[in-house]
C-alpha cells in the first residue's frame, strides 16, 4: 500500500525481512502475481532485488496466510480461486467488513472522513484512466482506512489475510471487463460517516463485497465454462 504521512521513516526502520515480505504480499495484493503463477525464491529476490534469506521467509509468512500455494518438489504457487473458496470468503468478508465498517464509523472525525474522500477520489480517477493497478491499491486503501478506526485489531488482521485470497482474481476481473464495470459503493459509505449512521455504512460496505465478488464470480464461470469449450 502507498505510505501515508510520516510513514516513511517508519519504513526505513523496519527491518530487512519484513519490508521483503510487505513487498511481495503487495505483489499478491495487487495482482502483479496472477492465480496460478509459479513463483521462485531466486525469481523474486531477482525481481525485487532482496536477498534470498528474507525472501525464503516471506514465502513461508504467506504459505501460512493461505497466499501461498506450497505444491512440493520446492514448488510454490499463487493458488487459484475456486467457486467453493469464493463463496466461503463471502461469508467471512460479509461478516467481518461491514461489522468493521460499523465500529470505526462512531470514531471517525471529520478529517478522517476527508481523507476517505480522497482516497475515493485518486481510485475514480483511476476507473477513468483504465488504471489497472491504480484502481487496486486506492481500493485497498480505502477499505484498510475505514478498518482502522475500528479499533479491532484482530478482525482488521483477519480481514487483511482475505483480502490477499480474492487480490489476484480481481485483477484478473480487471483484465477481462476493464475497470469501468467496477463501480463500488464507497459514496454511500462516506455518505452515512457523514450523517453519524454506522448501519448505513455498514450496509454500503456489505453490498461493496457483494458487487466486487459478484464480478469475480462471473469471471469463475466463464472461465470454467472455456474449458469444456
Amino acid at each position: 500500500m502507498q505510505p501515508g504521512p510520516g510513514m516513511d521513516n517508519q519504513a526505513n526502520r523496519l527491518p530487512a525481512h519484513e519490508l521483503v515480505y510487505r513487498r511481495i504480499r503487495e505483489m499478491i495484493l495487487f495482482g502483479e502475481l496472477g492465480p496460478g503463477q509459479a513463483v521462485t525464491i531466486q525469481g523474486l529476490a531477482a525481481g525485487i532485488g532482496a536477498g534470498m534469506t528474507p525472501v525464503r521467509e516471506a514465502i513461508r509468512r504467506l504459505i501460512a496466510e493461505g497466499a501461498l500455494e506450497f505444491l512440493g518438489n520446492r514448488r510454490v504457487s499463487l493458488p487459484r480461486l475456486s467457486l467453493a473458496q469464493l463463496d466461503e470468503i463471502s461469508v467471512a468478508r460479509q461478516a467481518l467488513e461491514p461489522e468493521l465498517a460499523r465500529r470505526a464509523a462512531p470514531r471517525m472525525r471529520p478529517r478522517d472522513i476527508d481523507e476517505l474522500r480522497a482516497i475515493d477520489d485518486a481510485l475514480n480517477h483511476a476507473i477513468e484512466r483504465g488504471d489497472v493497478a491504480g484502481y487496486l491499491r486506492h481500493n485497498c486503501r480505502f477499505h484498510s482506512a475505514l478498518y482502522r478506526h475500528s479499533g479491532a485489531r484482530i478482525l482488521t488482521q483477519i480481514s487483511q489475510t482475505l483480502w490477499l485470497r480474492v487480490g489476484p482474481s480481481l485483477r484478473v476481473v480487471c483484465g477481462v471487463y476493464g475497470t469501468a464495470n467496477l463501480p463500488d459503493k464507497h459514496d454511500e459509505a462516506i455518505t452515512g460517516l457523514r450523517n453519524q449512521d454506522p448501519e448505513a455504512v455498514a450496509r454500503a460496505i456489505a453490498d461493496d463485497i457483494e458487487q466486487g465478488h459478484a464480478q469475480i464470480r462471473r469471471s469463475l464461470l466463464e472461465a470454467s465454462a472455456g474449458e469444456f469449450d
